[in-house]
């Protein structure tokens, strides 16, 4: 089957140049990937290798999203409506800004305008600028911390939050409808101009964010004595990351290497803030100028990575710390100067450190624990706003944060001012360091560890594998796990906690995942992840020091890694 559509893009005579060019030299096995199916356009988006073929990402996968995205907005609102438009960014990779103007051109042919940023800009900018225009939708093209032969899509709804499953699967509906991807009509880039198909956006709105983003500064005008490296590995926030924390009066050094919007993220293995091998040019830094703190953003600019200067070495805080940190400085501060709503809402996710939520339940706050992906905190921010409830914070462990939800995904530079303002506030006020903090939180709260264990499966086989053990863990019974009993089976995808012989509803989206929770009160979790072909395997406990508590997390994975292994 695959051959038969291989020799469709063969012999179209129209062919993009790139696209028959990569077609070139390929063995069957690597043409069998790239035709046996088509590029997974789920929930999330698309995010692909830049290649030819049907299960890769290409002008004419792009197209088909497009038209699939189209057809939705055009059932869904009166055309008087579509000139509301689409506002569409893009990150540095190779072939975002091409995939943008494709995007235009696509919606332009159903008579959708669209709002182009001139330049890339970071992610959390797009969602801002949806709800700033009034839009229909949002578009980004980016594959976030992907290797470089990555790129991606993503779409945002009218409210600036990633469409959610009930939405997505219709356009999803949609994308699927269309087989032939060499007749999706597209406008000429000049018609779109002729037409007033295309608006241009650029610094106005860059102000309105910024002015945005200062505003989740609870002392603006506190001393700044710290020194701070900050690289945006080479992404999306190289000009607005630097020019937001030297407007407030910080001082930032920049690592000029990854200043440069360098598509294949040369100086870097992975342009992941998650790696502290991705900070090496910052820590060379920090250590020549005897910086305080590391600050490091992935190339779409939604996730933010730190390390501490800390008895002269540098700790990496992961993304629940970093969290617990956050969530603690706010709310203790908005204590200590009266303004800390009496119903409060903080939001995380099933595989992020029960931490947090310990800390904002002390304050009083409600916790409510969403499915993985921001796009359900989103939701949830725009829900509250139908109650007298207030968005107080949302975050995942996977380095994303957001203060204030004038932004509906993770949001960068939101973080990177507030963990900035913390970090100078405790120096100031404790002579402390975050990682001071973060023990004092400990010996308050508990010595909390989580650990990540990523399960790399390629392929169709790939998949199968995956596909595989997540039945096996579906379908078994679990009763001891290194000794502890198990105490609480959730399995995402049938909706259903199995409590003993008791069965309760889960009242969330369904999902391919699955958790288990232990008697002493740790956890595990199984999640095929939605953009990479890997299997996520998340695990938390709670330890009598960090130290034991790094132990049972290690051990815990252990377990569970030997577990999956074993599944044939």
């Amino acid at each position: 089957m695959w051959k038969k559509v291989y020799e469709e893009w063969l012999q179209y005579q129209k062919l993009d140049t790139f696209v028959r060019k990569d077609l070139e030299g390929k063995t069957d096995k690597e043409l069998e990937d790239m035709f046996y199916t088509n590029l997974s356009f789920g929930t999330g988006g698309m995010r692909g290798v830049l290649s030819a073929g049907t299960n890769r990402l290409n002008i004419y996968t792009i197209r088909r999203a497009n038209a699939g995205l189209a057809k939705y907005l055009c059932k869904t609102y009166e055309k008087s409506e579509l000139s509301r438009g689409v506002v569409i960014a893009h990150d540095n990779r190779k072939m975002s800004k091409e995939f943008a103007k494709e995007s235009a051109m696509v919606l332009g042919a159903y008579g959708i305008k669209s709002y182009l940023f001139h330049d890339l800009r970071p992610t959390p900018e797009l969602s801002f600028a949806v709800r700033e225009t009034h839009a229909l939708a949002g578009i980004v093209i980016t594959a976030s911390h992907n290797p470089p032969q990555y790129n991606g899509y993503k779409i945002y709804d009218e409210f600036g939050c990633q469409f959610t499953p009930n939405y997505a699967n219709e356009i999803i509906g949609y994308v699927n409808e269309i087989t032939d991807l060499f007749s999706i009509e597209v406008l000429d880039f000049t018609d779109l101009l002729a037409n007033n198909l295309v608006e241009f956006l650029g610094e106005d709105m860059d102000v309105s964010y910024l002015n945005a983003v200062k505003t989740v500064s609870i002392y603006p005008e506190i001393e700044k004595p710290l020194k701070i490296v900050f690289t945006p590995l080479h992404g999306t926030s190289a000009e607005l990351g630097s020019r937001l924390l030297k407007e407030m009066g910080y001082l930032v050094y920049p690592v000029k290497e990854q200043m440069v919007h360098d598509p294949m993220f040369s100086t870097v293995k992975l342009p992941n803030p998650e790696e502290k091998s991705a900070f090496k040019l910052a820590e060379d830094l920090g250590r020549a100028i005897n910086a305080d703190l590391l600050i490091a953003t992935d190339p779409d600019a939604d996730r933010l990575g730190i390390a501490v200067k800390h008895n002269d070495e540098f700790i990496y805080l992961n993304g629940n710390q970093t969290g617990a940190i956050m969530i603690y400085y706010l709310l203790n501060e908005l204590k200590k100067t009266a303004k800390l709503p009496k119903k409060g809402v903080v939001f995380n996710t099933i595989v992020t450190s029960d931490l947090g939520a310990k800390i904002a339940r002390s304050f009083g706050m409600d916790v409510f624990s969403t499915l993985t992906g921001f796009k359900f905190i989103g939701e949830q921010a725009r829900f509250l706003e139908k109650d007298e409830r207030e968005f107080i914070f949302g975050y995942e462990e996977s380095y994303g944060y957001v203060i204030k939800d004038f932004v509906r995904d993770k949001d960068s530079l939101q973080a990177m001012l507030f963990i900035s303002e913390a970090a100078n506030f405790y120096h100031n006020e404790e002579g402390k360091t975050l990682v001071d903090k973060l023990n004092d939180i400990f010996e308050e709260y508990g010595y909390y560890y989580e650990g990540l264990e990523n399960i790399h499966l390629l392929g169709k086989e790939g998949q199968e594998k995956i596909a595989k053990i997540m039945n096996n863990f579906r379908t078994k019974t679990l009763s001891l796990i290194n000794g502890i009993e198990v105490s609480v089976k959730e399995d995402y995808f049938l909706l259903k906690r199995f409590i003993g012989d008791e069965v309760e509803d889960i009242d969330l989206y369904q999902s391919n995942v699955i958790k288990y929770i232990l008697k002493d009160n740790s956890w595990f979790v199984l999640r095929p992840s939605g953009t990479e072909p890997k299997l996520k395997i998340y695990a938390g406990v709670i330890g009598s020091s960090l130290e034991d508590a790094q132990r049972k997390v290690k051990d815990l994975l252990k377990t569970i890694k030997s577990m999956v292994e074993k599944v044939g």
